[in-house]
């Protein structure tokens, strides 16, 4: 049964057969000669955090033809079973709460998607709302229904009808 070599030796024994030097994947990959000869250790305590790893195998994985997401699998499975880089270490020593959550949310959202359909909710509901104040104040008659007035006068007989008016003169 082979064992399988881990991601260092992969790097090394790869560029080896390629034929390059290690100054001359420095040239190729602007990677720095000591990050690369750790790459090639498999020492990744020389990095600050498994971003600048991870970055750095799939762009020298690419250069030497390597099969990059088996790599980056393999790669994976190393740093995971390091103490160090096994998971994101937290930006602070609290809980997460409600307030944490919204904000992520708000963090994700895409803010000219929303702007177009906030815009469009609001021209919606603008234009329902004015339609609604437009049926509700049209009126046919507003007379309509009225029973005729009826004249109190305070020196006459009560209960005379008032005539109505003929039409108003025209100016």
């Amino acid at each position: 049964m082979k064992v399988m070599s881990t991601v260092a030796e992969q790097l090394r024994q790869a560029r080896e057969a390629r034929g390059l030097t290690v100054q001359q994947v420095v040239e190729i990959t602007k990677i720095r000669t000591d990050h690369l000869a750790a790459l090639e250790q498999g020492n990744y305590d020389v990095f600050s955090a498994p971003v600048y790893i991870r970055g750095f195998v799939r762009g020298y994985s690419a250069l030497l033809k390597l099969d990059v997401p088996q790599v980056m699998a393999s790669l994976d499975a190393e740093l995971r079973a390091t103490r160090r880089f096994a998971e994101p270490p937290p930006l602070t020593d609290q809980s997460h709460g409600a307030v944490d959550f919204m904000m992520l949310q708000l963090s994700r959202v895409d803010w000219r998607k929303a702007a177009i359909v906030l815009g469009v909710a609001v021209v919606l509901v603008g234009s329902y709302s004015a339609f609604s104040a437009w049926r509700r104040s049209r009126v046919a008659d507003p007379l309509k229904g009225l029973k005729p007035g009826v004249y109190h006068s305070t020196q006459g007989v009560a209960g005379e009808t008032l005539p109505l008016p003929a039409s108003a003169p025209r100016r």
